[in-house]
């Protein structure tokens, strides 16, 4: 053990397993993932060549045998549950997707979600076997968020009880869709339905695409990869052009809307209910968000903790360059800001189920509010996540942009949650659209519910000038609960300032589009205010939970920067709006350094409360061991440029110059 690591954690204030136990939500939950890690890290079957070292077509290789030795031993040891699934795949690919997670993460999902009793018995047991491998065609070469601009078409053809499905144009072919390219044999296709002469909007259809025996692409099937991507190496994206593609008409999925023998189309209670995987999926992924930066900071921290560098006092030893105070100011707000993400991502999923639920039952009351949320968080934690990541390579210097330190590989490959499953902007604007929708309400004497309801006041009085300027800044700013109600404020108020700008552009007898696209600037704003303010919400609620009085002091200090960190950042907002004054602003700053000093003791425990394994973190830099230099040495000897003393381009190229001369 580094003797330098050795000693922070001997200085932590904290029980670190008993964090880890909360952030796992109970120590049965910790102990049972270390048992499924345990499963996977010394099984000789998982093991593989660094892909680092790899051609595309060699990682994509191990990633399919991997992931059907995967497959085999789920079955083997008869996991089943969902989170324990998620725990064996991410182990099993650490940092890394795989061919089957549209299969495993969208397929399965929506035939769950979206299938009647009939068509699950006809398709979820086989795609569970794994005798279908599915993935999702949505998103096309021309469209992608706009799914009312996606153009294939599925056309019912009441003669044969068939769709016939086409890629009418070259914009209309699926493009990207993971596991497509060559591992699947079935995708859930995105489509817009027609039928007896009317279009009906979007529907989904399960579309053979590959012969169950020889894997040949079916006729009228257009298959393959899309190419290399910036990340993803280990993933075949793919296209899909339909041609006159055939299918019965029960491969329509029909739990919610149907098409009869006749071509009757019956819709469904609400079009939303058709789009369930997607509020999943993005629930799912502000989790990921919480994940990538937790591991990020766990390589930046420990690496700080170990690496010495400069001078702070001329003739001293050389500090970790985690005492320096800018150091420190580029990290420990990251840390701050995973462990909120972590528990907002948690936040996200339990709504995201109890509202399923209630879903379920026939009560689709809070399905807006789900989507809203969803949309709106996943853009917010994964614009925050992306920024932080490579803040986090880059304070580890020269070494971070090695793909040994794990950060370049961490980066490229969360960086897409920033596009798919909703490009961002469009997201915060769909928020945007429901905040709106909820303030006008609000204005109209409805009383609101759940994460909105702060929206039923009138905020009218306090956007005049006169009143901002009277404002009694009497806020606590060492208090979480006066902070929330600062965040809070700020969000109603931005989101007041963007139905205000909708309506003086409606006043100068613009449409209601243009008005929107008018004030889309001032929308995104609100949509961010708005997920800023449930993330400082819920992890303040959080600290209700804890009864630890070291771990409450510890992450009531996170939490303090979290929040202070955020109105730095923002101080505009706060002070236009008369929630702080300058002096409380320039007080927060100076508390910030306060906060630094105080979390230094502790910020290796921190990063090792997230209890990511090495073989899981897979990152030279940060090893839980801190022996960062001898195993850098050895990465680098194993590269395949090192196989020989001499490589063969020296005389094919280099020699024969020196003859030239």
């Amino acid at each position: 053990m580094n003797p330098d690591i050795k000693r922070e954690r001997e200085n932590a204030t904290f029980d670190v397993s008993k964090l880890t136990n909360i952030l796992d939500q109970g120590q049965e939950k910790t102990r049972r993932r270390r048992e499924i890690e345990s499963l996977v890290f010394k099984d000789p079957d998982f093991n593989e060549q660094d892909p680092n070292f790899l051609s595309r077509s060699e990682r994509y290789d191990q990633a399919v045998r991997k992931s059907a030795q995967m497959i085999l031993k789920l079955r083997e040891f008869g996991i089943a549950d969902p989170e324990e699934i998620y725990h064996y795949k991410s182990c099993v690919h650490p940092d890394r997707p795989s061919p089957l997670d549209l299969h495993l993460a969208m397929f399965l999902p929506t035939l769950v979600n979206q299938a009647t009793t009939e068509q699950m018995d006809r398709f979820f047991t086989a795609a569970w076997n794994l005798e279908i491998i599915g993935t999702y065609a949505q998103t096309e070469m021309g469209h992608g968020t706009h799914l009312r601009g996606l153009e294939t078409t599925a056309t019912y053809d009441p003669a044969t009880q068939e769709f016939v499905l086409n890629s009418p144009t070259v914009s209309s072919i699926k493009w990207w869709p993971g596991g497509l390219g060559k591992s699947s044999n079935h995708a859930i296709v995105l489509a817009q339905l027609y039928t007896l002469g009317n279009c009906h909007g979007l529907h989904a259809f399960i579309v053979p695409i590959r012969d169950m025996n020889t894997h040949e692409p079916l006729p009228g099937i257009v298959v393959g990869d899309i190419g290399p991507k910036f990340g993803f190496n280990e993933v075949d994206n793919g296209y899909l052009k339909l041609e006159n593609v055939r299918i019965p008409r029960n491969n329509m999925l029909m739990k919610y809307a149907k098409v009869e023998p006749d071509g009757t189309y019956l819709k469904p209670k609400s079009a939303k209910l058709t789009y369930g995987t997607m509020v999943f999926v993005r629930s799912m992924i502000v989790g990921e968000s919480a994940r990538a930066l937790a591991k990020s900071c766990t390589i930046a921290v420990r690496y700080s903790a170990v690496r010495h560098q400069s001078e702070i006092r001329p003739g001293e030893p050389e500090p970790q360059i985690l005492d320096y105070q800018t150091q420190q100011y580029k990290l420990f707000p990251l840390l701050a800001m995973a462990y909120a993400f972590t528990f907002v991502g948690q936040y996200m999923t339990k709504i995201y189920h109890r509202i399923s639920g209630d879903i379920n039952q026939g009560d689709l009351s809070e399905l807006p509010e789900l989507h809203a949320l969803s949309a709106g968080l996943k853009a917010f934690t994964t614009w925050e996540a992306n920024s932080a990541i490579e803040v986090c390579r880059m304070s580890c210097g020269g070494h971070g942009y090695s793909r040994s330190s794990g950060l370049p590989d961490i980066y490229v490959e969360f960086t897409p949650t920033c596009t798919y499953e909703g490009e961002n902007t469009v997201m915060m604007l769909q928020t945007a659209r429901y905040l709106v929708k909820s303030y006008r309400q609000a204005k109209e004497g409805q009383q609101l519910r759940g994460i909105v309801s702060y929206l039923n006041e009138s905020h009218d009085r306090r956007l005049q000038p006169q009143a901002v300027a009277a404002r009694p800044t009497v806020v606590d700013i060492n208090d979480l609960t006066s902070l929330v109600e600062v965040y809070k404020l700020r969000a109603a108020i931005l989101v007041e300032m963007a139905a205000k700008s909708i309506q003086q552009e409606l006043q100068h007898r613009k449409s209601e589009e243009d008005a929107w696209n008018s004030s889309a600037i001032d929308l995104v704003r609100a949509s961010d205010a708005h997920c800023h303010y449930v993330v400082v919400k819920v992890f303040t609620d959080k600290l209700g939970e804890i009864g630890d009085t070291a771990i409450h002091s510890v992450l009531s200090t996170l939490a303090l920067l979290y929040a202070m960190n955020g109105i730095t950042k923002n101080s505009g907002d706060f002070l236009l709006a008369g929630l702080l004054n300058v002096p409380q602003v320039l007080q927060i700053s100076v508390r910030i350094k306060e906060l630094l000093s105080q979390l230094r003791p502790n910020a290796v425990a921190l990063v090792d409360a997230f209890d990511i394994h090495d073989k899981k973190l897979n990152s030279v830099l940060g090893r839980y061991d801190g022996n960062v230099y001898e195993q850098m040495f050895e990465w680098a000897r194993s590269s395949p440029l090192n196989a020989t003393e001499v490589h063969e381009s020296f005389h094919k190229y280099l020699k024969p110059l020196r003859s030239k001369l």
